[in-house]
């Protein structure tokens, strides 16, 4: 569980940032990407495994798993209102994922360092069964994300 949830204020500033994020993030809608919780340092997403998702093997790209977690990891990363980006990236694969399945993306910011920040993201099939374990490491810019604030 992620640490901010007894303070209202900052998961209220998080959530305007995934509103603002979520009105031009054109790959939620060509994955068909939920957001479905966001606070400070946190986010969860999901996607349903489609046909065209598939590759050779008639399984689940493993580029669709990385991208819903690196959804995951951009919206807990961009949480605080600083614009920030992904340095780098790796992602381990656990377990297949096949057509029909939904999988969900979880990311918990494991550290901040100045302008630097490391995030773990879990990637869980409907069956609450591990399928990818990704870290991504973010670097925040000098600006805000142009939320109204």
């Amino acid at each position: 569980m992620h640490s901010t949830q007894h303070n209202p204020m900052p998961k209220a500033l998080s959530e305007r940032v995934a509103k603002k994020m979520i009105e031009h993030d054109r790959v939620l809608s060509l994955l068909d990407i939920e957001i479905e919780q966001v606070d400070v340092g946190y986010a969860r997403a999901s996607m349903k495994i489609t046909t065209e998702m598939l590759n050779g093997f008639n399984i689940a790209h493993g580029g669709m798993t990385f991208s819903l977690a690196d959804t995951a990891f951009a919206y807990a990363c961009n949480s605080r209102n600083q614009l920030t980006v992904a340095a780098s990236a790796k992602v381990k694969f656990v377990k297949m994922v096949r057509v029909g399945d939904k999988i969900t993306a979880t990311a918990n910011e494991r550290s901040i360092n100045g302008k630097k920040g490391i995030y773990d993201v879990r990637v869980e099939n409907q069956n609450g069964e591990l399928v990818a374990i990704f870290e991504g490491k973010s670097h925040a810019l000098d600006e805000k994300v142009d939320c109204g604030l």
